[in-house]
């Protein structure tokens, strides 16, 4: 269905997230509420795997102790070594249980938030998708979420471990020996604005790497959902070139990301092995000197290399957060827009309605400065059908796409039955609705449940039913699986007149009072436009219908036309009425249709002999009909 001209052209671009977005830590972490006591039970087995890997240097002081320093006590040796590995396998198990739990926890904030911003998605308004490409959207979804699970999970749980595992070493090495432990300690302040300094680099090129990848993943989607285009076009090393060029810009930036990376990574390992350097000239000298036993340096020195190790692992985690937080970010815009149409606080439910539909005073834009249509008044009786016709840019679209409150008026009133739409829930009034659109969706499932989308309580036999009121059955039954055939992705294996049948048959078991066409028939085939066009005419009985017009046929079936030209109605009446006018419809008619009877009869008359030629020409010309009228596939 159209969006208009401008929306159009908006969906070219990519969304870009905007680096200054701020993000709440207690929403981010809001997330981990639900699975609080799993987190307890992760948080005990941390406690208890990092008392035992900080029991582990003092068993190795004591083991050296037993074989350095005489007298030598065997069974003192057998005891500590019994002991060491009773410390390694309460780690192990312990390990184990905080994995496990924090990966359970981690793939389900992963799996809700992933639902959250789907629902969040379908919640938008249209206007929304019309400024936006899907492959920019699904990598959000799919490559961002990942994010919040480093930020919230593994952070979390890294940043307690580094804590806890930090604060004991430098309890223990204090008790060992002060002066040493202030070899280690003097680190800290450099690392700290070490670690602010390059954590800047790490978010704005994590932003950055995150929207080349969506990019790159836009398109791939675009040239996978228009390969027969593309290779219609020959254009295989065109969107080859395009990807890779997407992809090479991505791998440029992530290069720069890995340079500060490692940069960051070698400095740090330079800081903590210099500290042990350090430890080990000065703990030399003193063992040297006989104040300090060679099994205590030894175990000061696995105690120093831990607190080396976790000051730069501190470091480097504050690097990973910061550049997560830009994925983080992209996240959190999504889940932060706001539709653009949404239901008043007082909105009601719109019952069963009879399809009267009115415009009063009906102007609207896209950006606040071009109206698009303007002033429009219309009242379209229950059971009416109503052909909009007009130039290309008329404003049919916009029109048509108000009826079921995709968007919301400038200024004016939208009402079905009397009631306003903007007071009502928009859920009610799509209910009341069944929309064909001229470029049919399927999806990729079977023809049953692409039919039965229309109303998925229905039954077998009103599926069946629907189908065969569609033109639809016949086709479907001739198929190896009948209505469980598999239709591809967007209805791929199936023909333009059967996708449009199945569409028409979903429709038809919607039920719906009012019915928007956008006609399809335009791109058919004869055979298939006339079934398609007699199950539009078993759709429309009884239904209030609304229809942008493509053939002749359409115009002469509807009970009035309305005639659009720079988004306001020129003229309004039946077929005889306004070509009496001798207005802009009869301009625009004669322009395509010089003697309609006879093009008429040339449509139906056999194609023999001269004839042929004759229809060849009319054919021409009825194919002509979109660009004069202004009937094309898009407003």
């Amino acid at each position: 269905m159209a969006f208009g001209r401008r929306n159009r052209r908006a969906a070219s671009t990519v969304d870009r997230s905007t680096p200054n977005t701020p993000i709440s830590i207690g929403r981010l972490f809001s997330y981990l509420r639900p699975h609080w006591w799993r987190m307890v039970l992760a948080l005990l087995a941390l406690l208890g795997s990092s008392a035992a890997q900080l029991i582990f240097p003092l068993i190795i002081v004591s083991l050296l102790g037993a074989v350095l320093s005489p007298p030598y006590d065997p069974n003192l040796l057998n005891n500590v070594t019994v002991a060491l590995l009773g410390v390694f396998l309460l780690s192990s198990l312990l390990s184990f249980v905080e994995t496990y739990l924090l990966s359970f926890v981690a793939e389900k904030i992963l799996a809700t938030l992933r639902t959250q911003l789907y629902t969040h998605l379908n919640d938008l308004s249209l206007e929304f998708f019309a400024n936006r490409r899907i492959g920019e959207l699904i990598s959000r979804v799919s490559n961002d979420v990942g994010l919040v699970r480093v930020v919230m999970v593994n952070t979390v749980i890294d940043l307690l471990n580094i804590v806890i595992s930090l604060i004991g070493s430098v309890v223990i090495v204090f008790i060992l020996d002060a002066r040493l432990a202030l070899f280690i300690l003097v680190l800290v302040p450099a690392i700290a604005v070490i670690a602010i300094v390059f954590g800047r680099s790490f978010q704005s090129l994590s932003t950055q790497v995150q929207d080349q990848l969506a990019v790159s993943t836009v398109a791939l989607e675009e040239g996978l959902q228009g390969i027969r285009v593309v290779k219609s076009f020959t254009r295989e090393q065109y969107e080859v070139d395009r990807y890779s060029s997407a992809v090479q810009k991505t791998l440029t930036t992530a290069l720069r990301l890995a340079r500060v990376r490692s940069a960051f990574t070698a400095l740090m390992s330079f800081l903590g092995f210099g500290a042990i350097g350090a430890v080990l000239w000065f703990g030399g000298q003193e063992v040297i000197a006989g104040r300090l036993q060679l099994s205590t340096i030894s175990g000061f020195l696995i105690y120093a290399i831990t607190i080396a190790a976790n000051i730069g692992r501190l470091a480097g985690l504050y690097g990973q957060v910061r550049e997560a937080l830009g994925g983080v970010r992209r996240v959190f815009e999504i889940l932060d827009e706001k539709p653009s149409v949404v239901d008043q606080p007082h909105a009601t439910v719109l019952g069963k309605v009879d399809g009267r539909i009115t415009f009063k005073d009906v102007s609207f834009s896209y950006d606040s400065r071009i109206a698009v249509i303007e002033k429009i008044n219309l009242e379209i009786a229950p059971g009416e059908i109503i052909a909009l016709v007009g130039p290309s840019g008329a404003g049919k679209s916009t029109l048509f796409n108000l009826i079921p409150r995709f968007y919301d008026p400038t200024s004016g009133a939208v009402s079905i039955d009397g009631a306003e739409l903007h007071n009502v829930t928009q859920r009610s009034v799509r209910a009341q609705i069944g929309i064909v659109p001229q470029e049919t969706q399927l999806f990729g499932g079977t023809i049953h449940d692409n039919i039965a989308y229309g109303r998925l309580n229905a039954t077998e036999d009103e599926i069946i039913a629907a189908a065969k009121a569609a033109n639809a059955h016949t086709f479907i039954t001739a198929l190896p699986d009948s209505y469980q055939t598999i239709v591809g992705e967007r209805g791929v294996k199936l023909s333009g007149g059967q996708r449009q049948r199945v569409a028409i048959a979903r429709a038809i078991l919607k039920d719906p009072r009012i019915l928007l066409l956008d006609e399809a028939t335009s791109s058919l085939d004869s055979e298939s436009e006339g079934l398609v066009q007699e199950a539009l005419d078993r759709l429309m009985q009884g239904r209030t219908t609304v229809i942008i017009a493509h053939r002749l046929s359409t115009i002469k079936v509807a009970h009035r036309i309305v005639v659009l030209d720079h988004g306001k109605i020129t003229e309004l009446g039946t077929h005889d009425e306004l070509m009496a006018l001798d207005g802009l419809y009869a301009k625009l008619y004669h322009m395509q249709f010089r003697d309609p009877e006879a093009e008429l009869s040339a449509i139906v008359a056999p194609v023999n002999g001269d004839s042929s030629e004759l229809a060849t020409t009319d054919k021409r010309r009825t194919g002509g009909m979109s660009s004069i009228l202004g009937l094309g596939r898009r407003s």
